[in-house]
């Protein structure tokens, strides 16, 4: 790549901020820009809103329009081309991996990695109860824990999926606790899902900054606000989602957090229709060591494989 002819960042220019335009991401970019204004007293922040294809179709599956990435490529090339200086994202909206020219400058911030159900607790739902959600990982668990239950699509914003419970068809819907929490919206949830029953998309709960990989200034002042241990994690996490080559379209499942000097790795794959759900986790120090490890452990000593290829051939909008 070639050097990056923009001005080193100094007190007197903003910083840019490429940003989705939902409350929740706008929220998200907010909360990043008081994290930098801390650390740089003075420095000037300004938003740079970008509207992704995830954003655009809004009204089609995910799967269908090409699952993990649709709602960061736009927010990178940004960045890319000079008009932001970072990219601000949920961590669970990111592929496994970093695409030339950008780096994964920090992860400031995590919030509760939970699941919400908004509408009814998981025991209060009735026989054959409709919930909506657009996750296969969240339709695989909740369809092991709950074979009666059936499953309806659900895509836009968090209020727009809140907005469904009550109607036609609709009794509860399933979202990320910390997108609640975060837009102060904390008691729409009937029932908060722990992570040891329902394990959380990759990066759940987390905000990943991203710049150009030749922009030091830029890189200096990211590194200035990143959480070691929770860059860990999100670094672990990603690294069991590239060893399975999964994507969002696949039930899988990943959460590491600190343990002793190392972290802990929970992770889990499923069939398609949730009849099939196998778990491994592993302790390790190294993230990415660490990532493929558990990958390796759902793979050959669970099953995986198996279940991989058929989720490969069976993802579907739920049952």
């Amino acid at each position: 790549m070639t050097a990056d002819p923009r001005a080193p960042w100094h007190p007197g220019r903003p910083v840019r901020l490429a940003t989705r335009g939902s409350p929740l991401a706008r929220r998200q970019s907010d909360m990043v820009a008081h994290l930098l204004a801390q650390a740089r007293p003075g420095l000037v922040v300004e938003p740079v809103v970008v509207r992704t294809e995830g954003d655009r179709r809004s009204a089609e599956a995910l799967e269908r329009i090409g699952g993990q990435g649709v709602f960061v490529k736009e927010v990178q090339e940004a960045v890319l081309d000079g008009r932001a200086d970072v990219a601000v994202h949920s961590a669970k909206d990111l592929p496994p991996l970093t695409p030339p020219g950008l780096w994964l400058g920090a992860v400031p911030v995590r919030g509760d990695v939970r699941d919400a159900l908004v509408g009814s607790s998981l025991s209060g739902l009735a026989a054959g109860a409709r919930v909506a959600t657009g996750a296969a990982r969240r339709r695989a668990q909740l369809a092991n824990l709950r074979p009666d239950l059936c499953f309806v699509g659900a895509r836009g914003n968090i209020e727009t999926r809140v907005a469904k419970v009550g109607a036609p068809g609709v009794d509860a819907v399933v979202v990320a606790l910390a997108a609640l929490e975060r837009l102060n919206i904390t008691s729409k949830a009937a029932e908060v899902l722990s992570p040891l029953v329902m394990l959380p998309q990759v990066g759940q709960g987390a905000i990943a900054l991203e710049c150009a990989d030749d922009d030091a200034p830029t890189r200096a002042l990211l590194s200035e606000v990143d959480d070691a241990s929770v860059h860990g994690a999100v670094r672990a996490e990603r690294a069991l989602l590239n060893a399975l080559g999964a994507s969002c379209a696949l039930p899988v499942g990943g959460w590491a957090a600190p343990e002793r000097d190392g972290l802990r790795l929970r992770a889990m794959v499923a069939s398609a229709d949730g009849r099939v759900v196998v778990h491994a986790d592993r302790w390790g120090a190294d993230p990415e060591e660490l990532g493929a490890e558990v990958a390796r452990a759902l793979v050959a000593e669970h099953g995986g494989a198996g279940l991989l290829d058929l989720a490969l051939n069976d993802v579907g909008p739920g049952r």
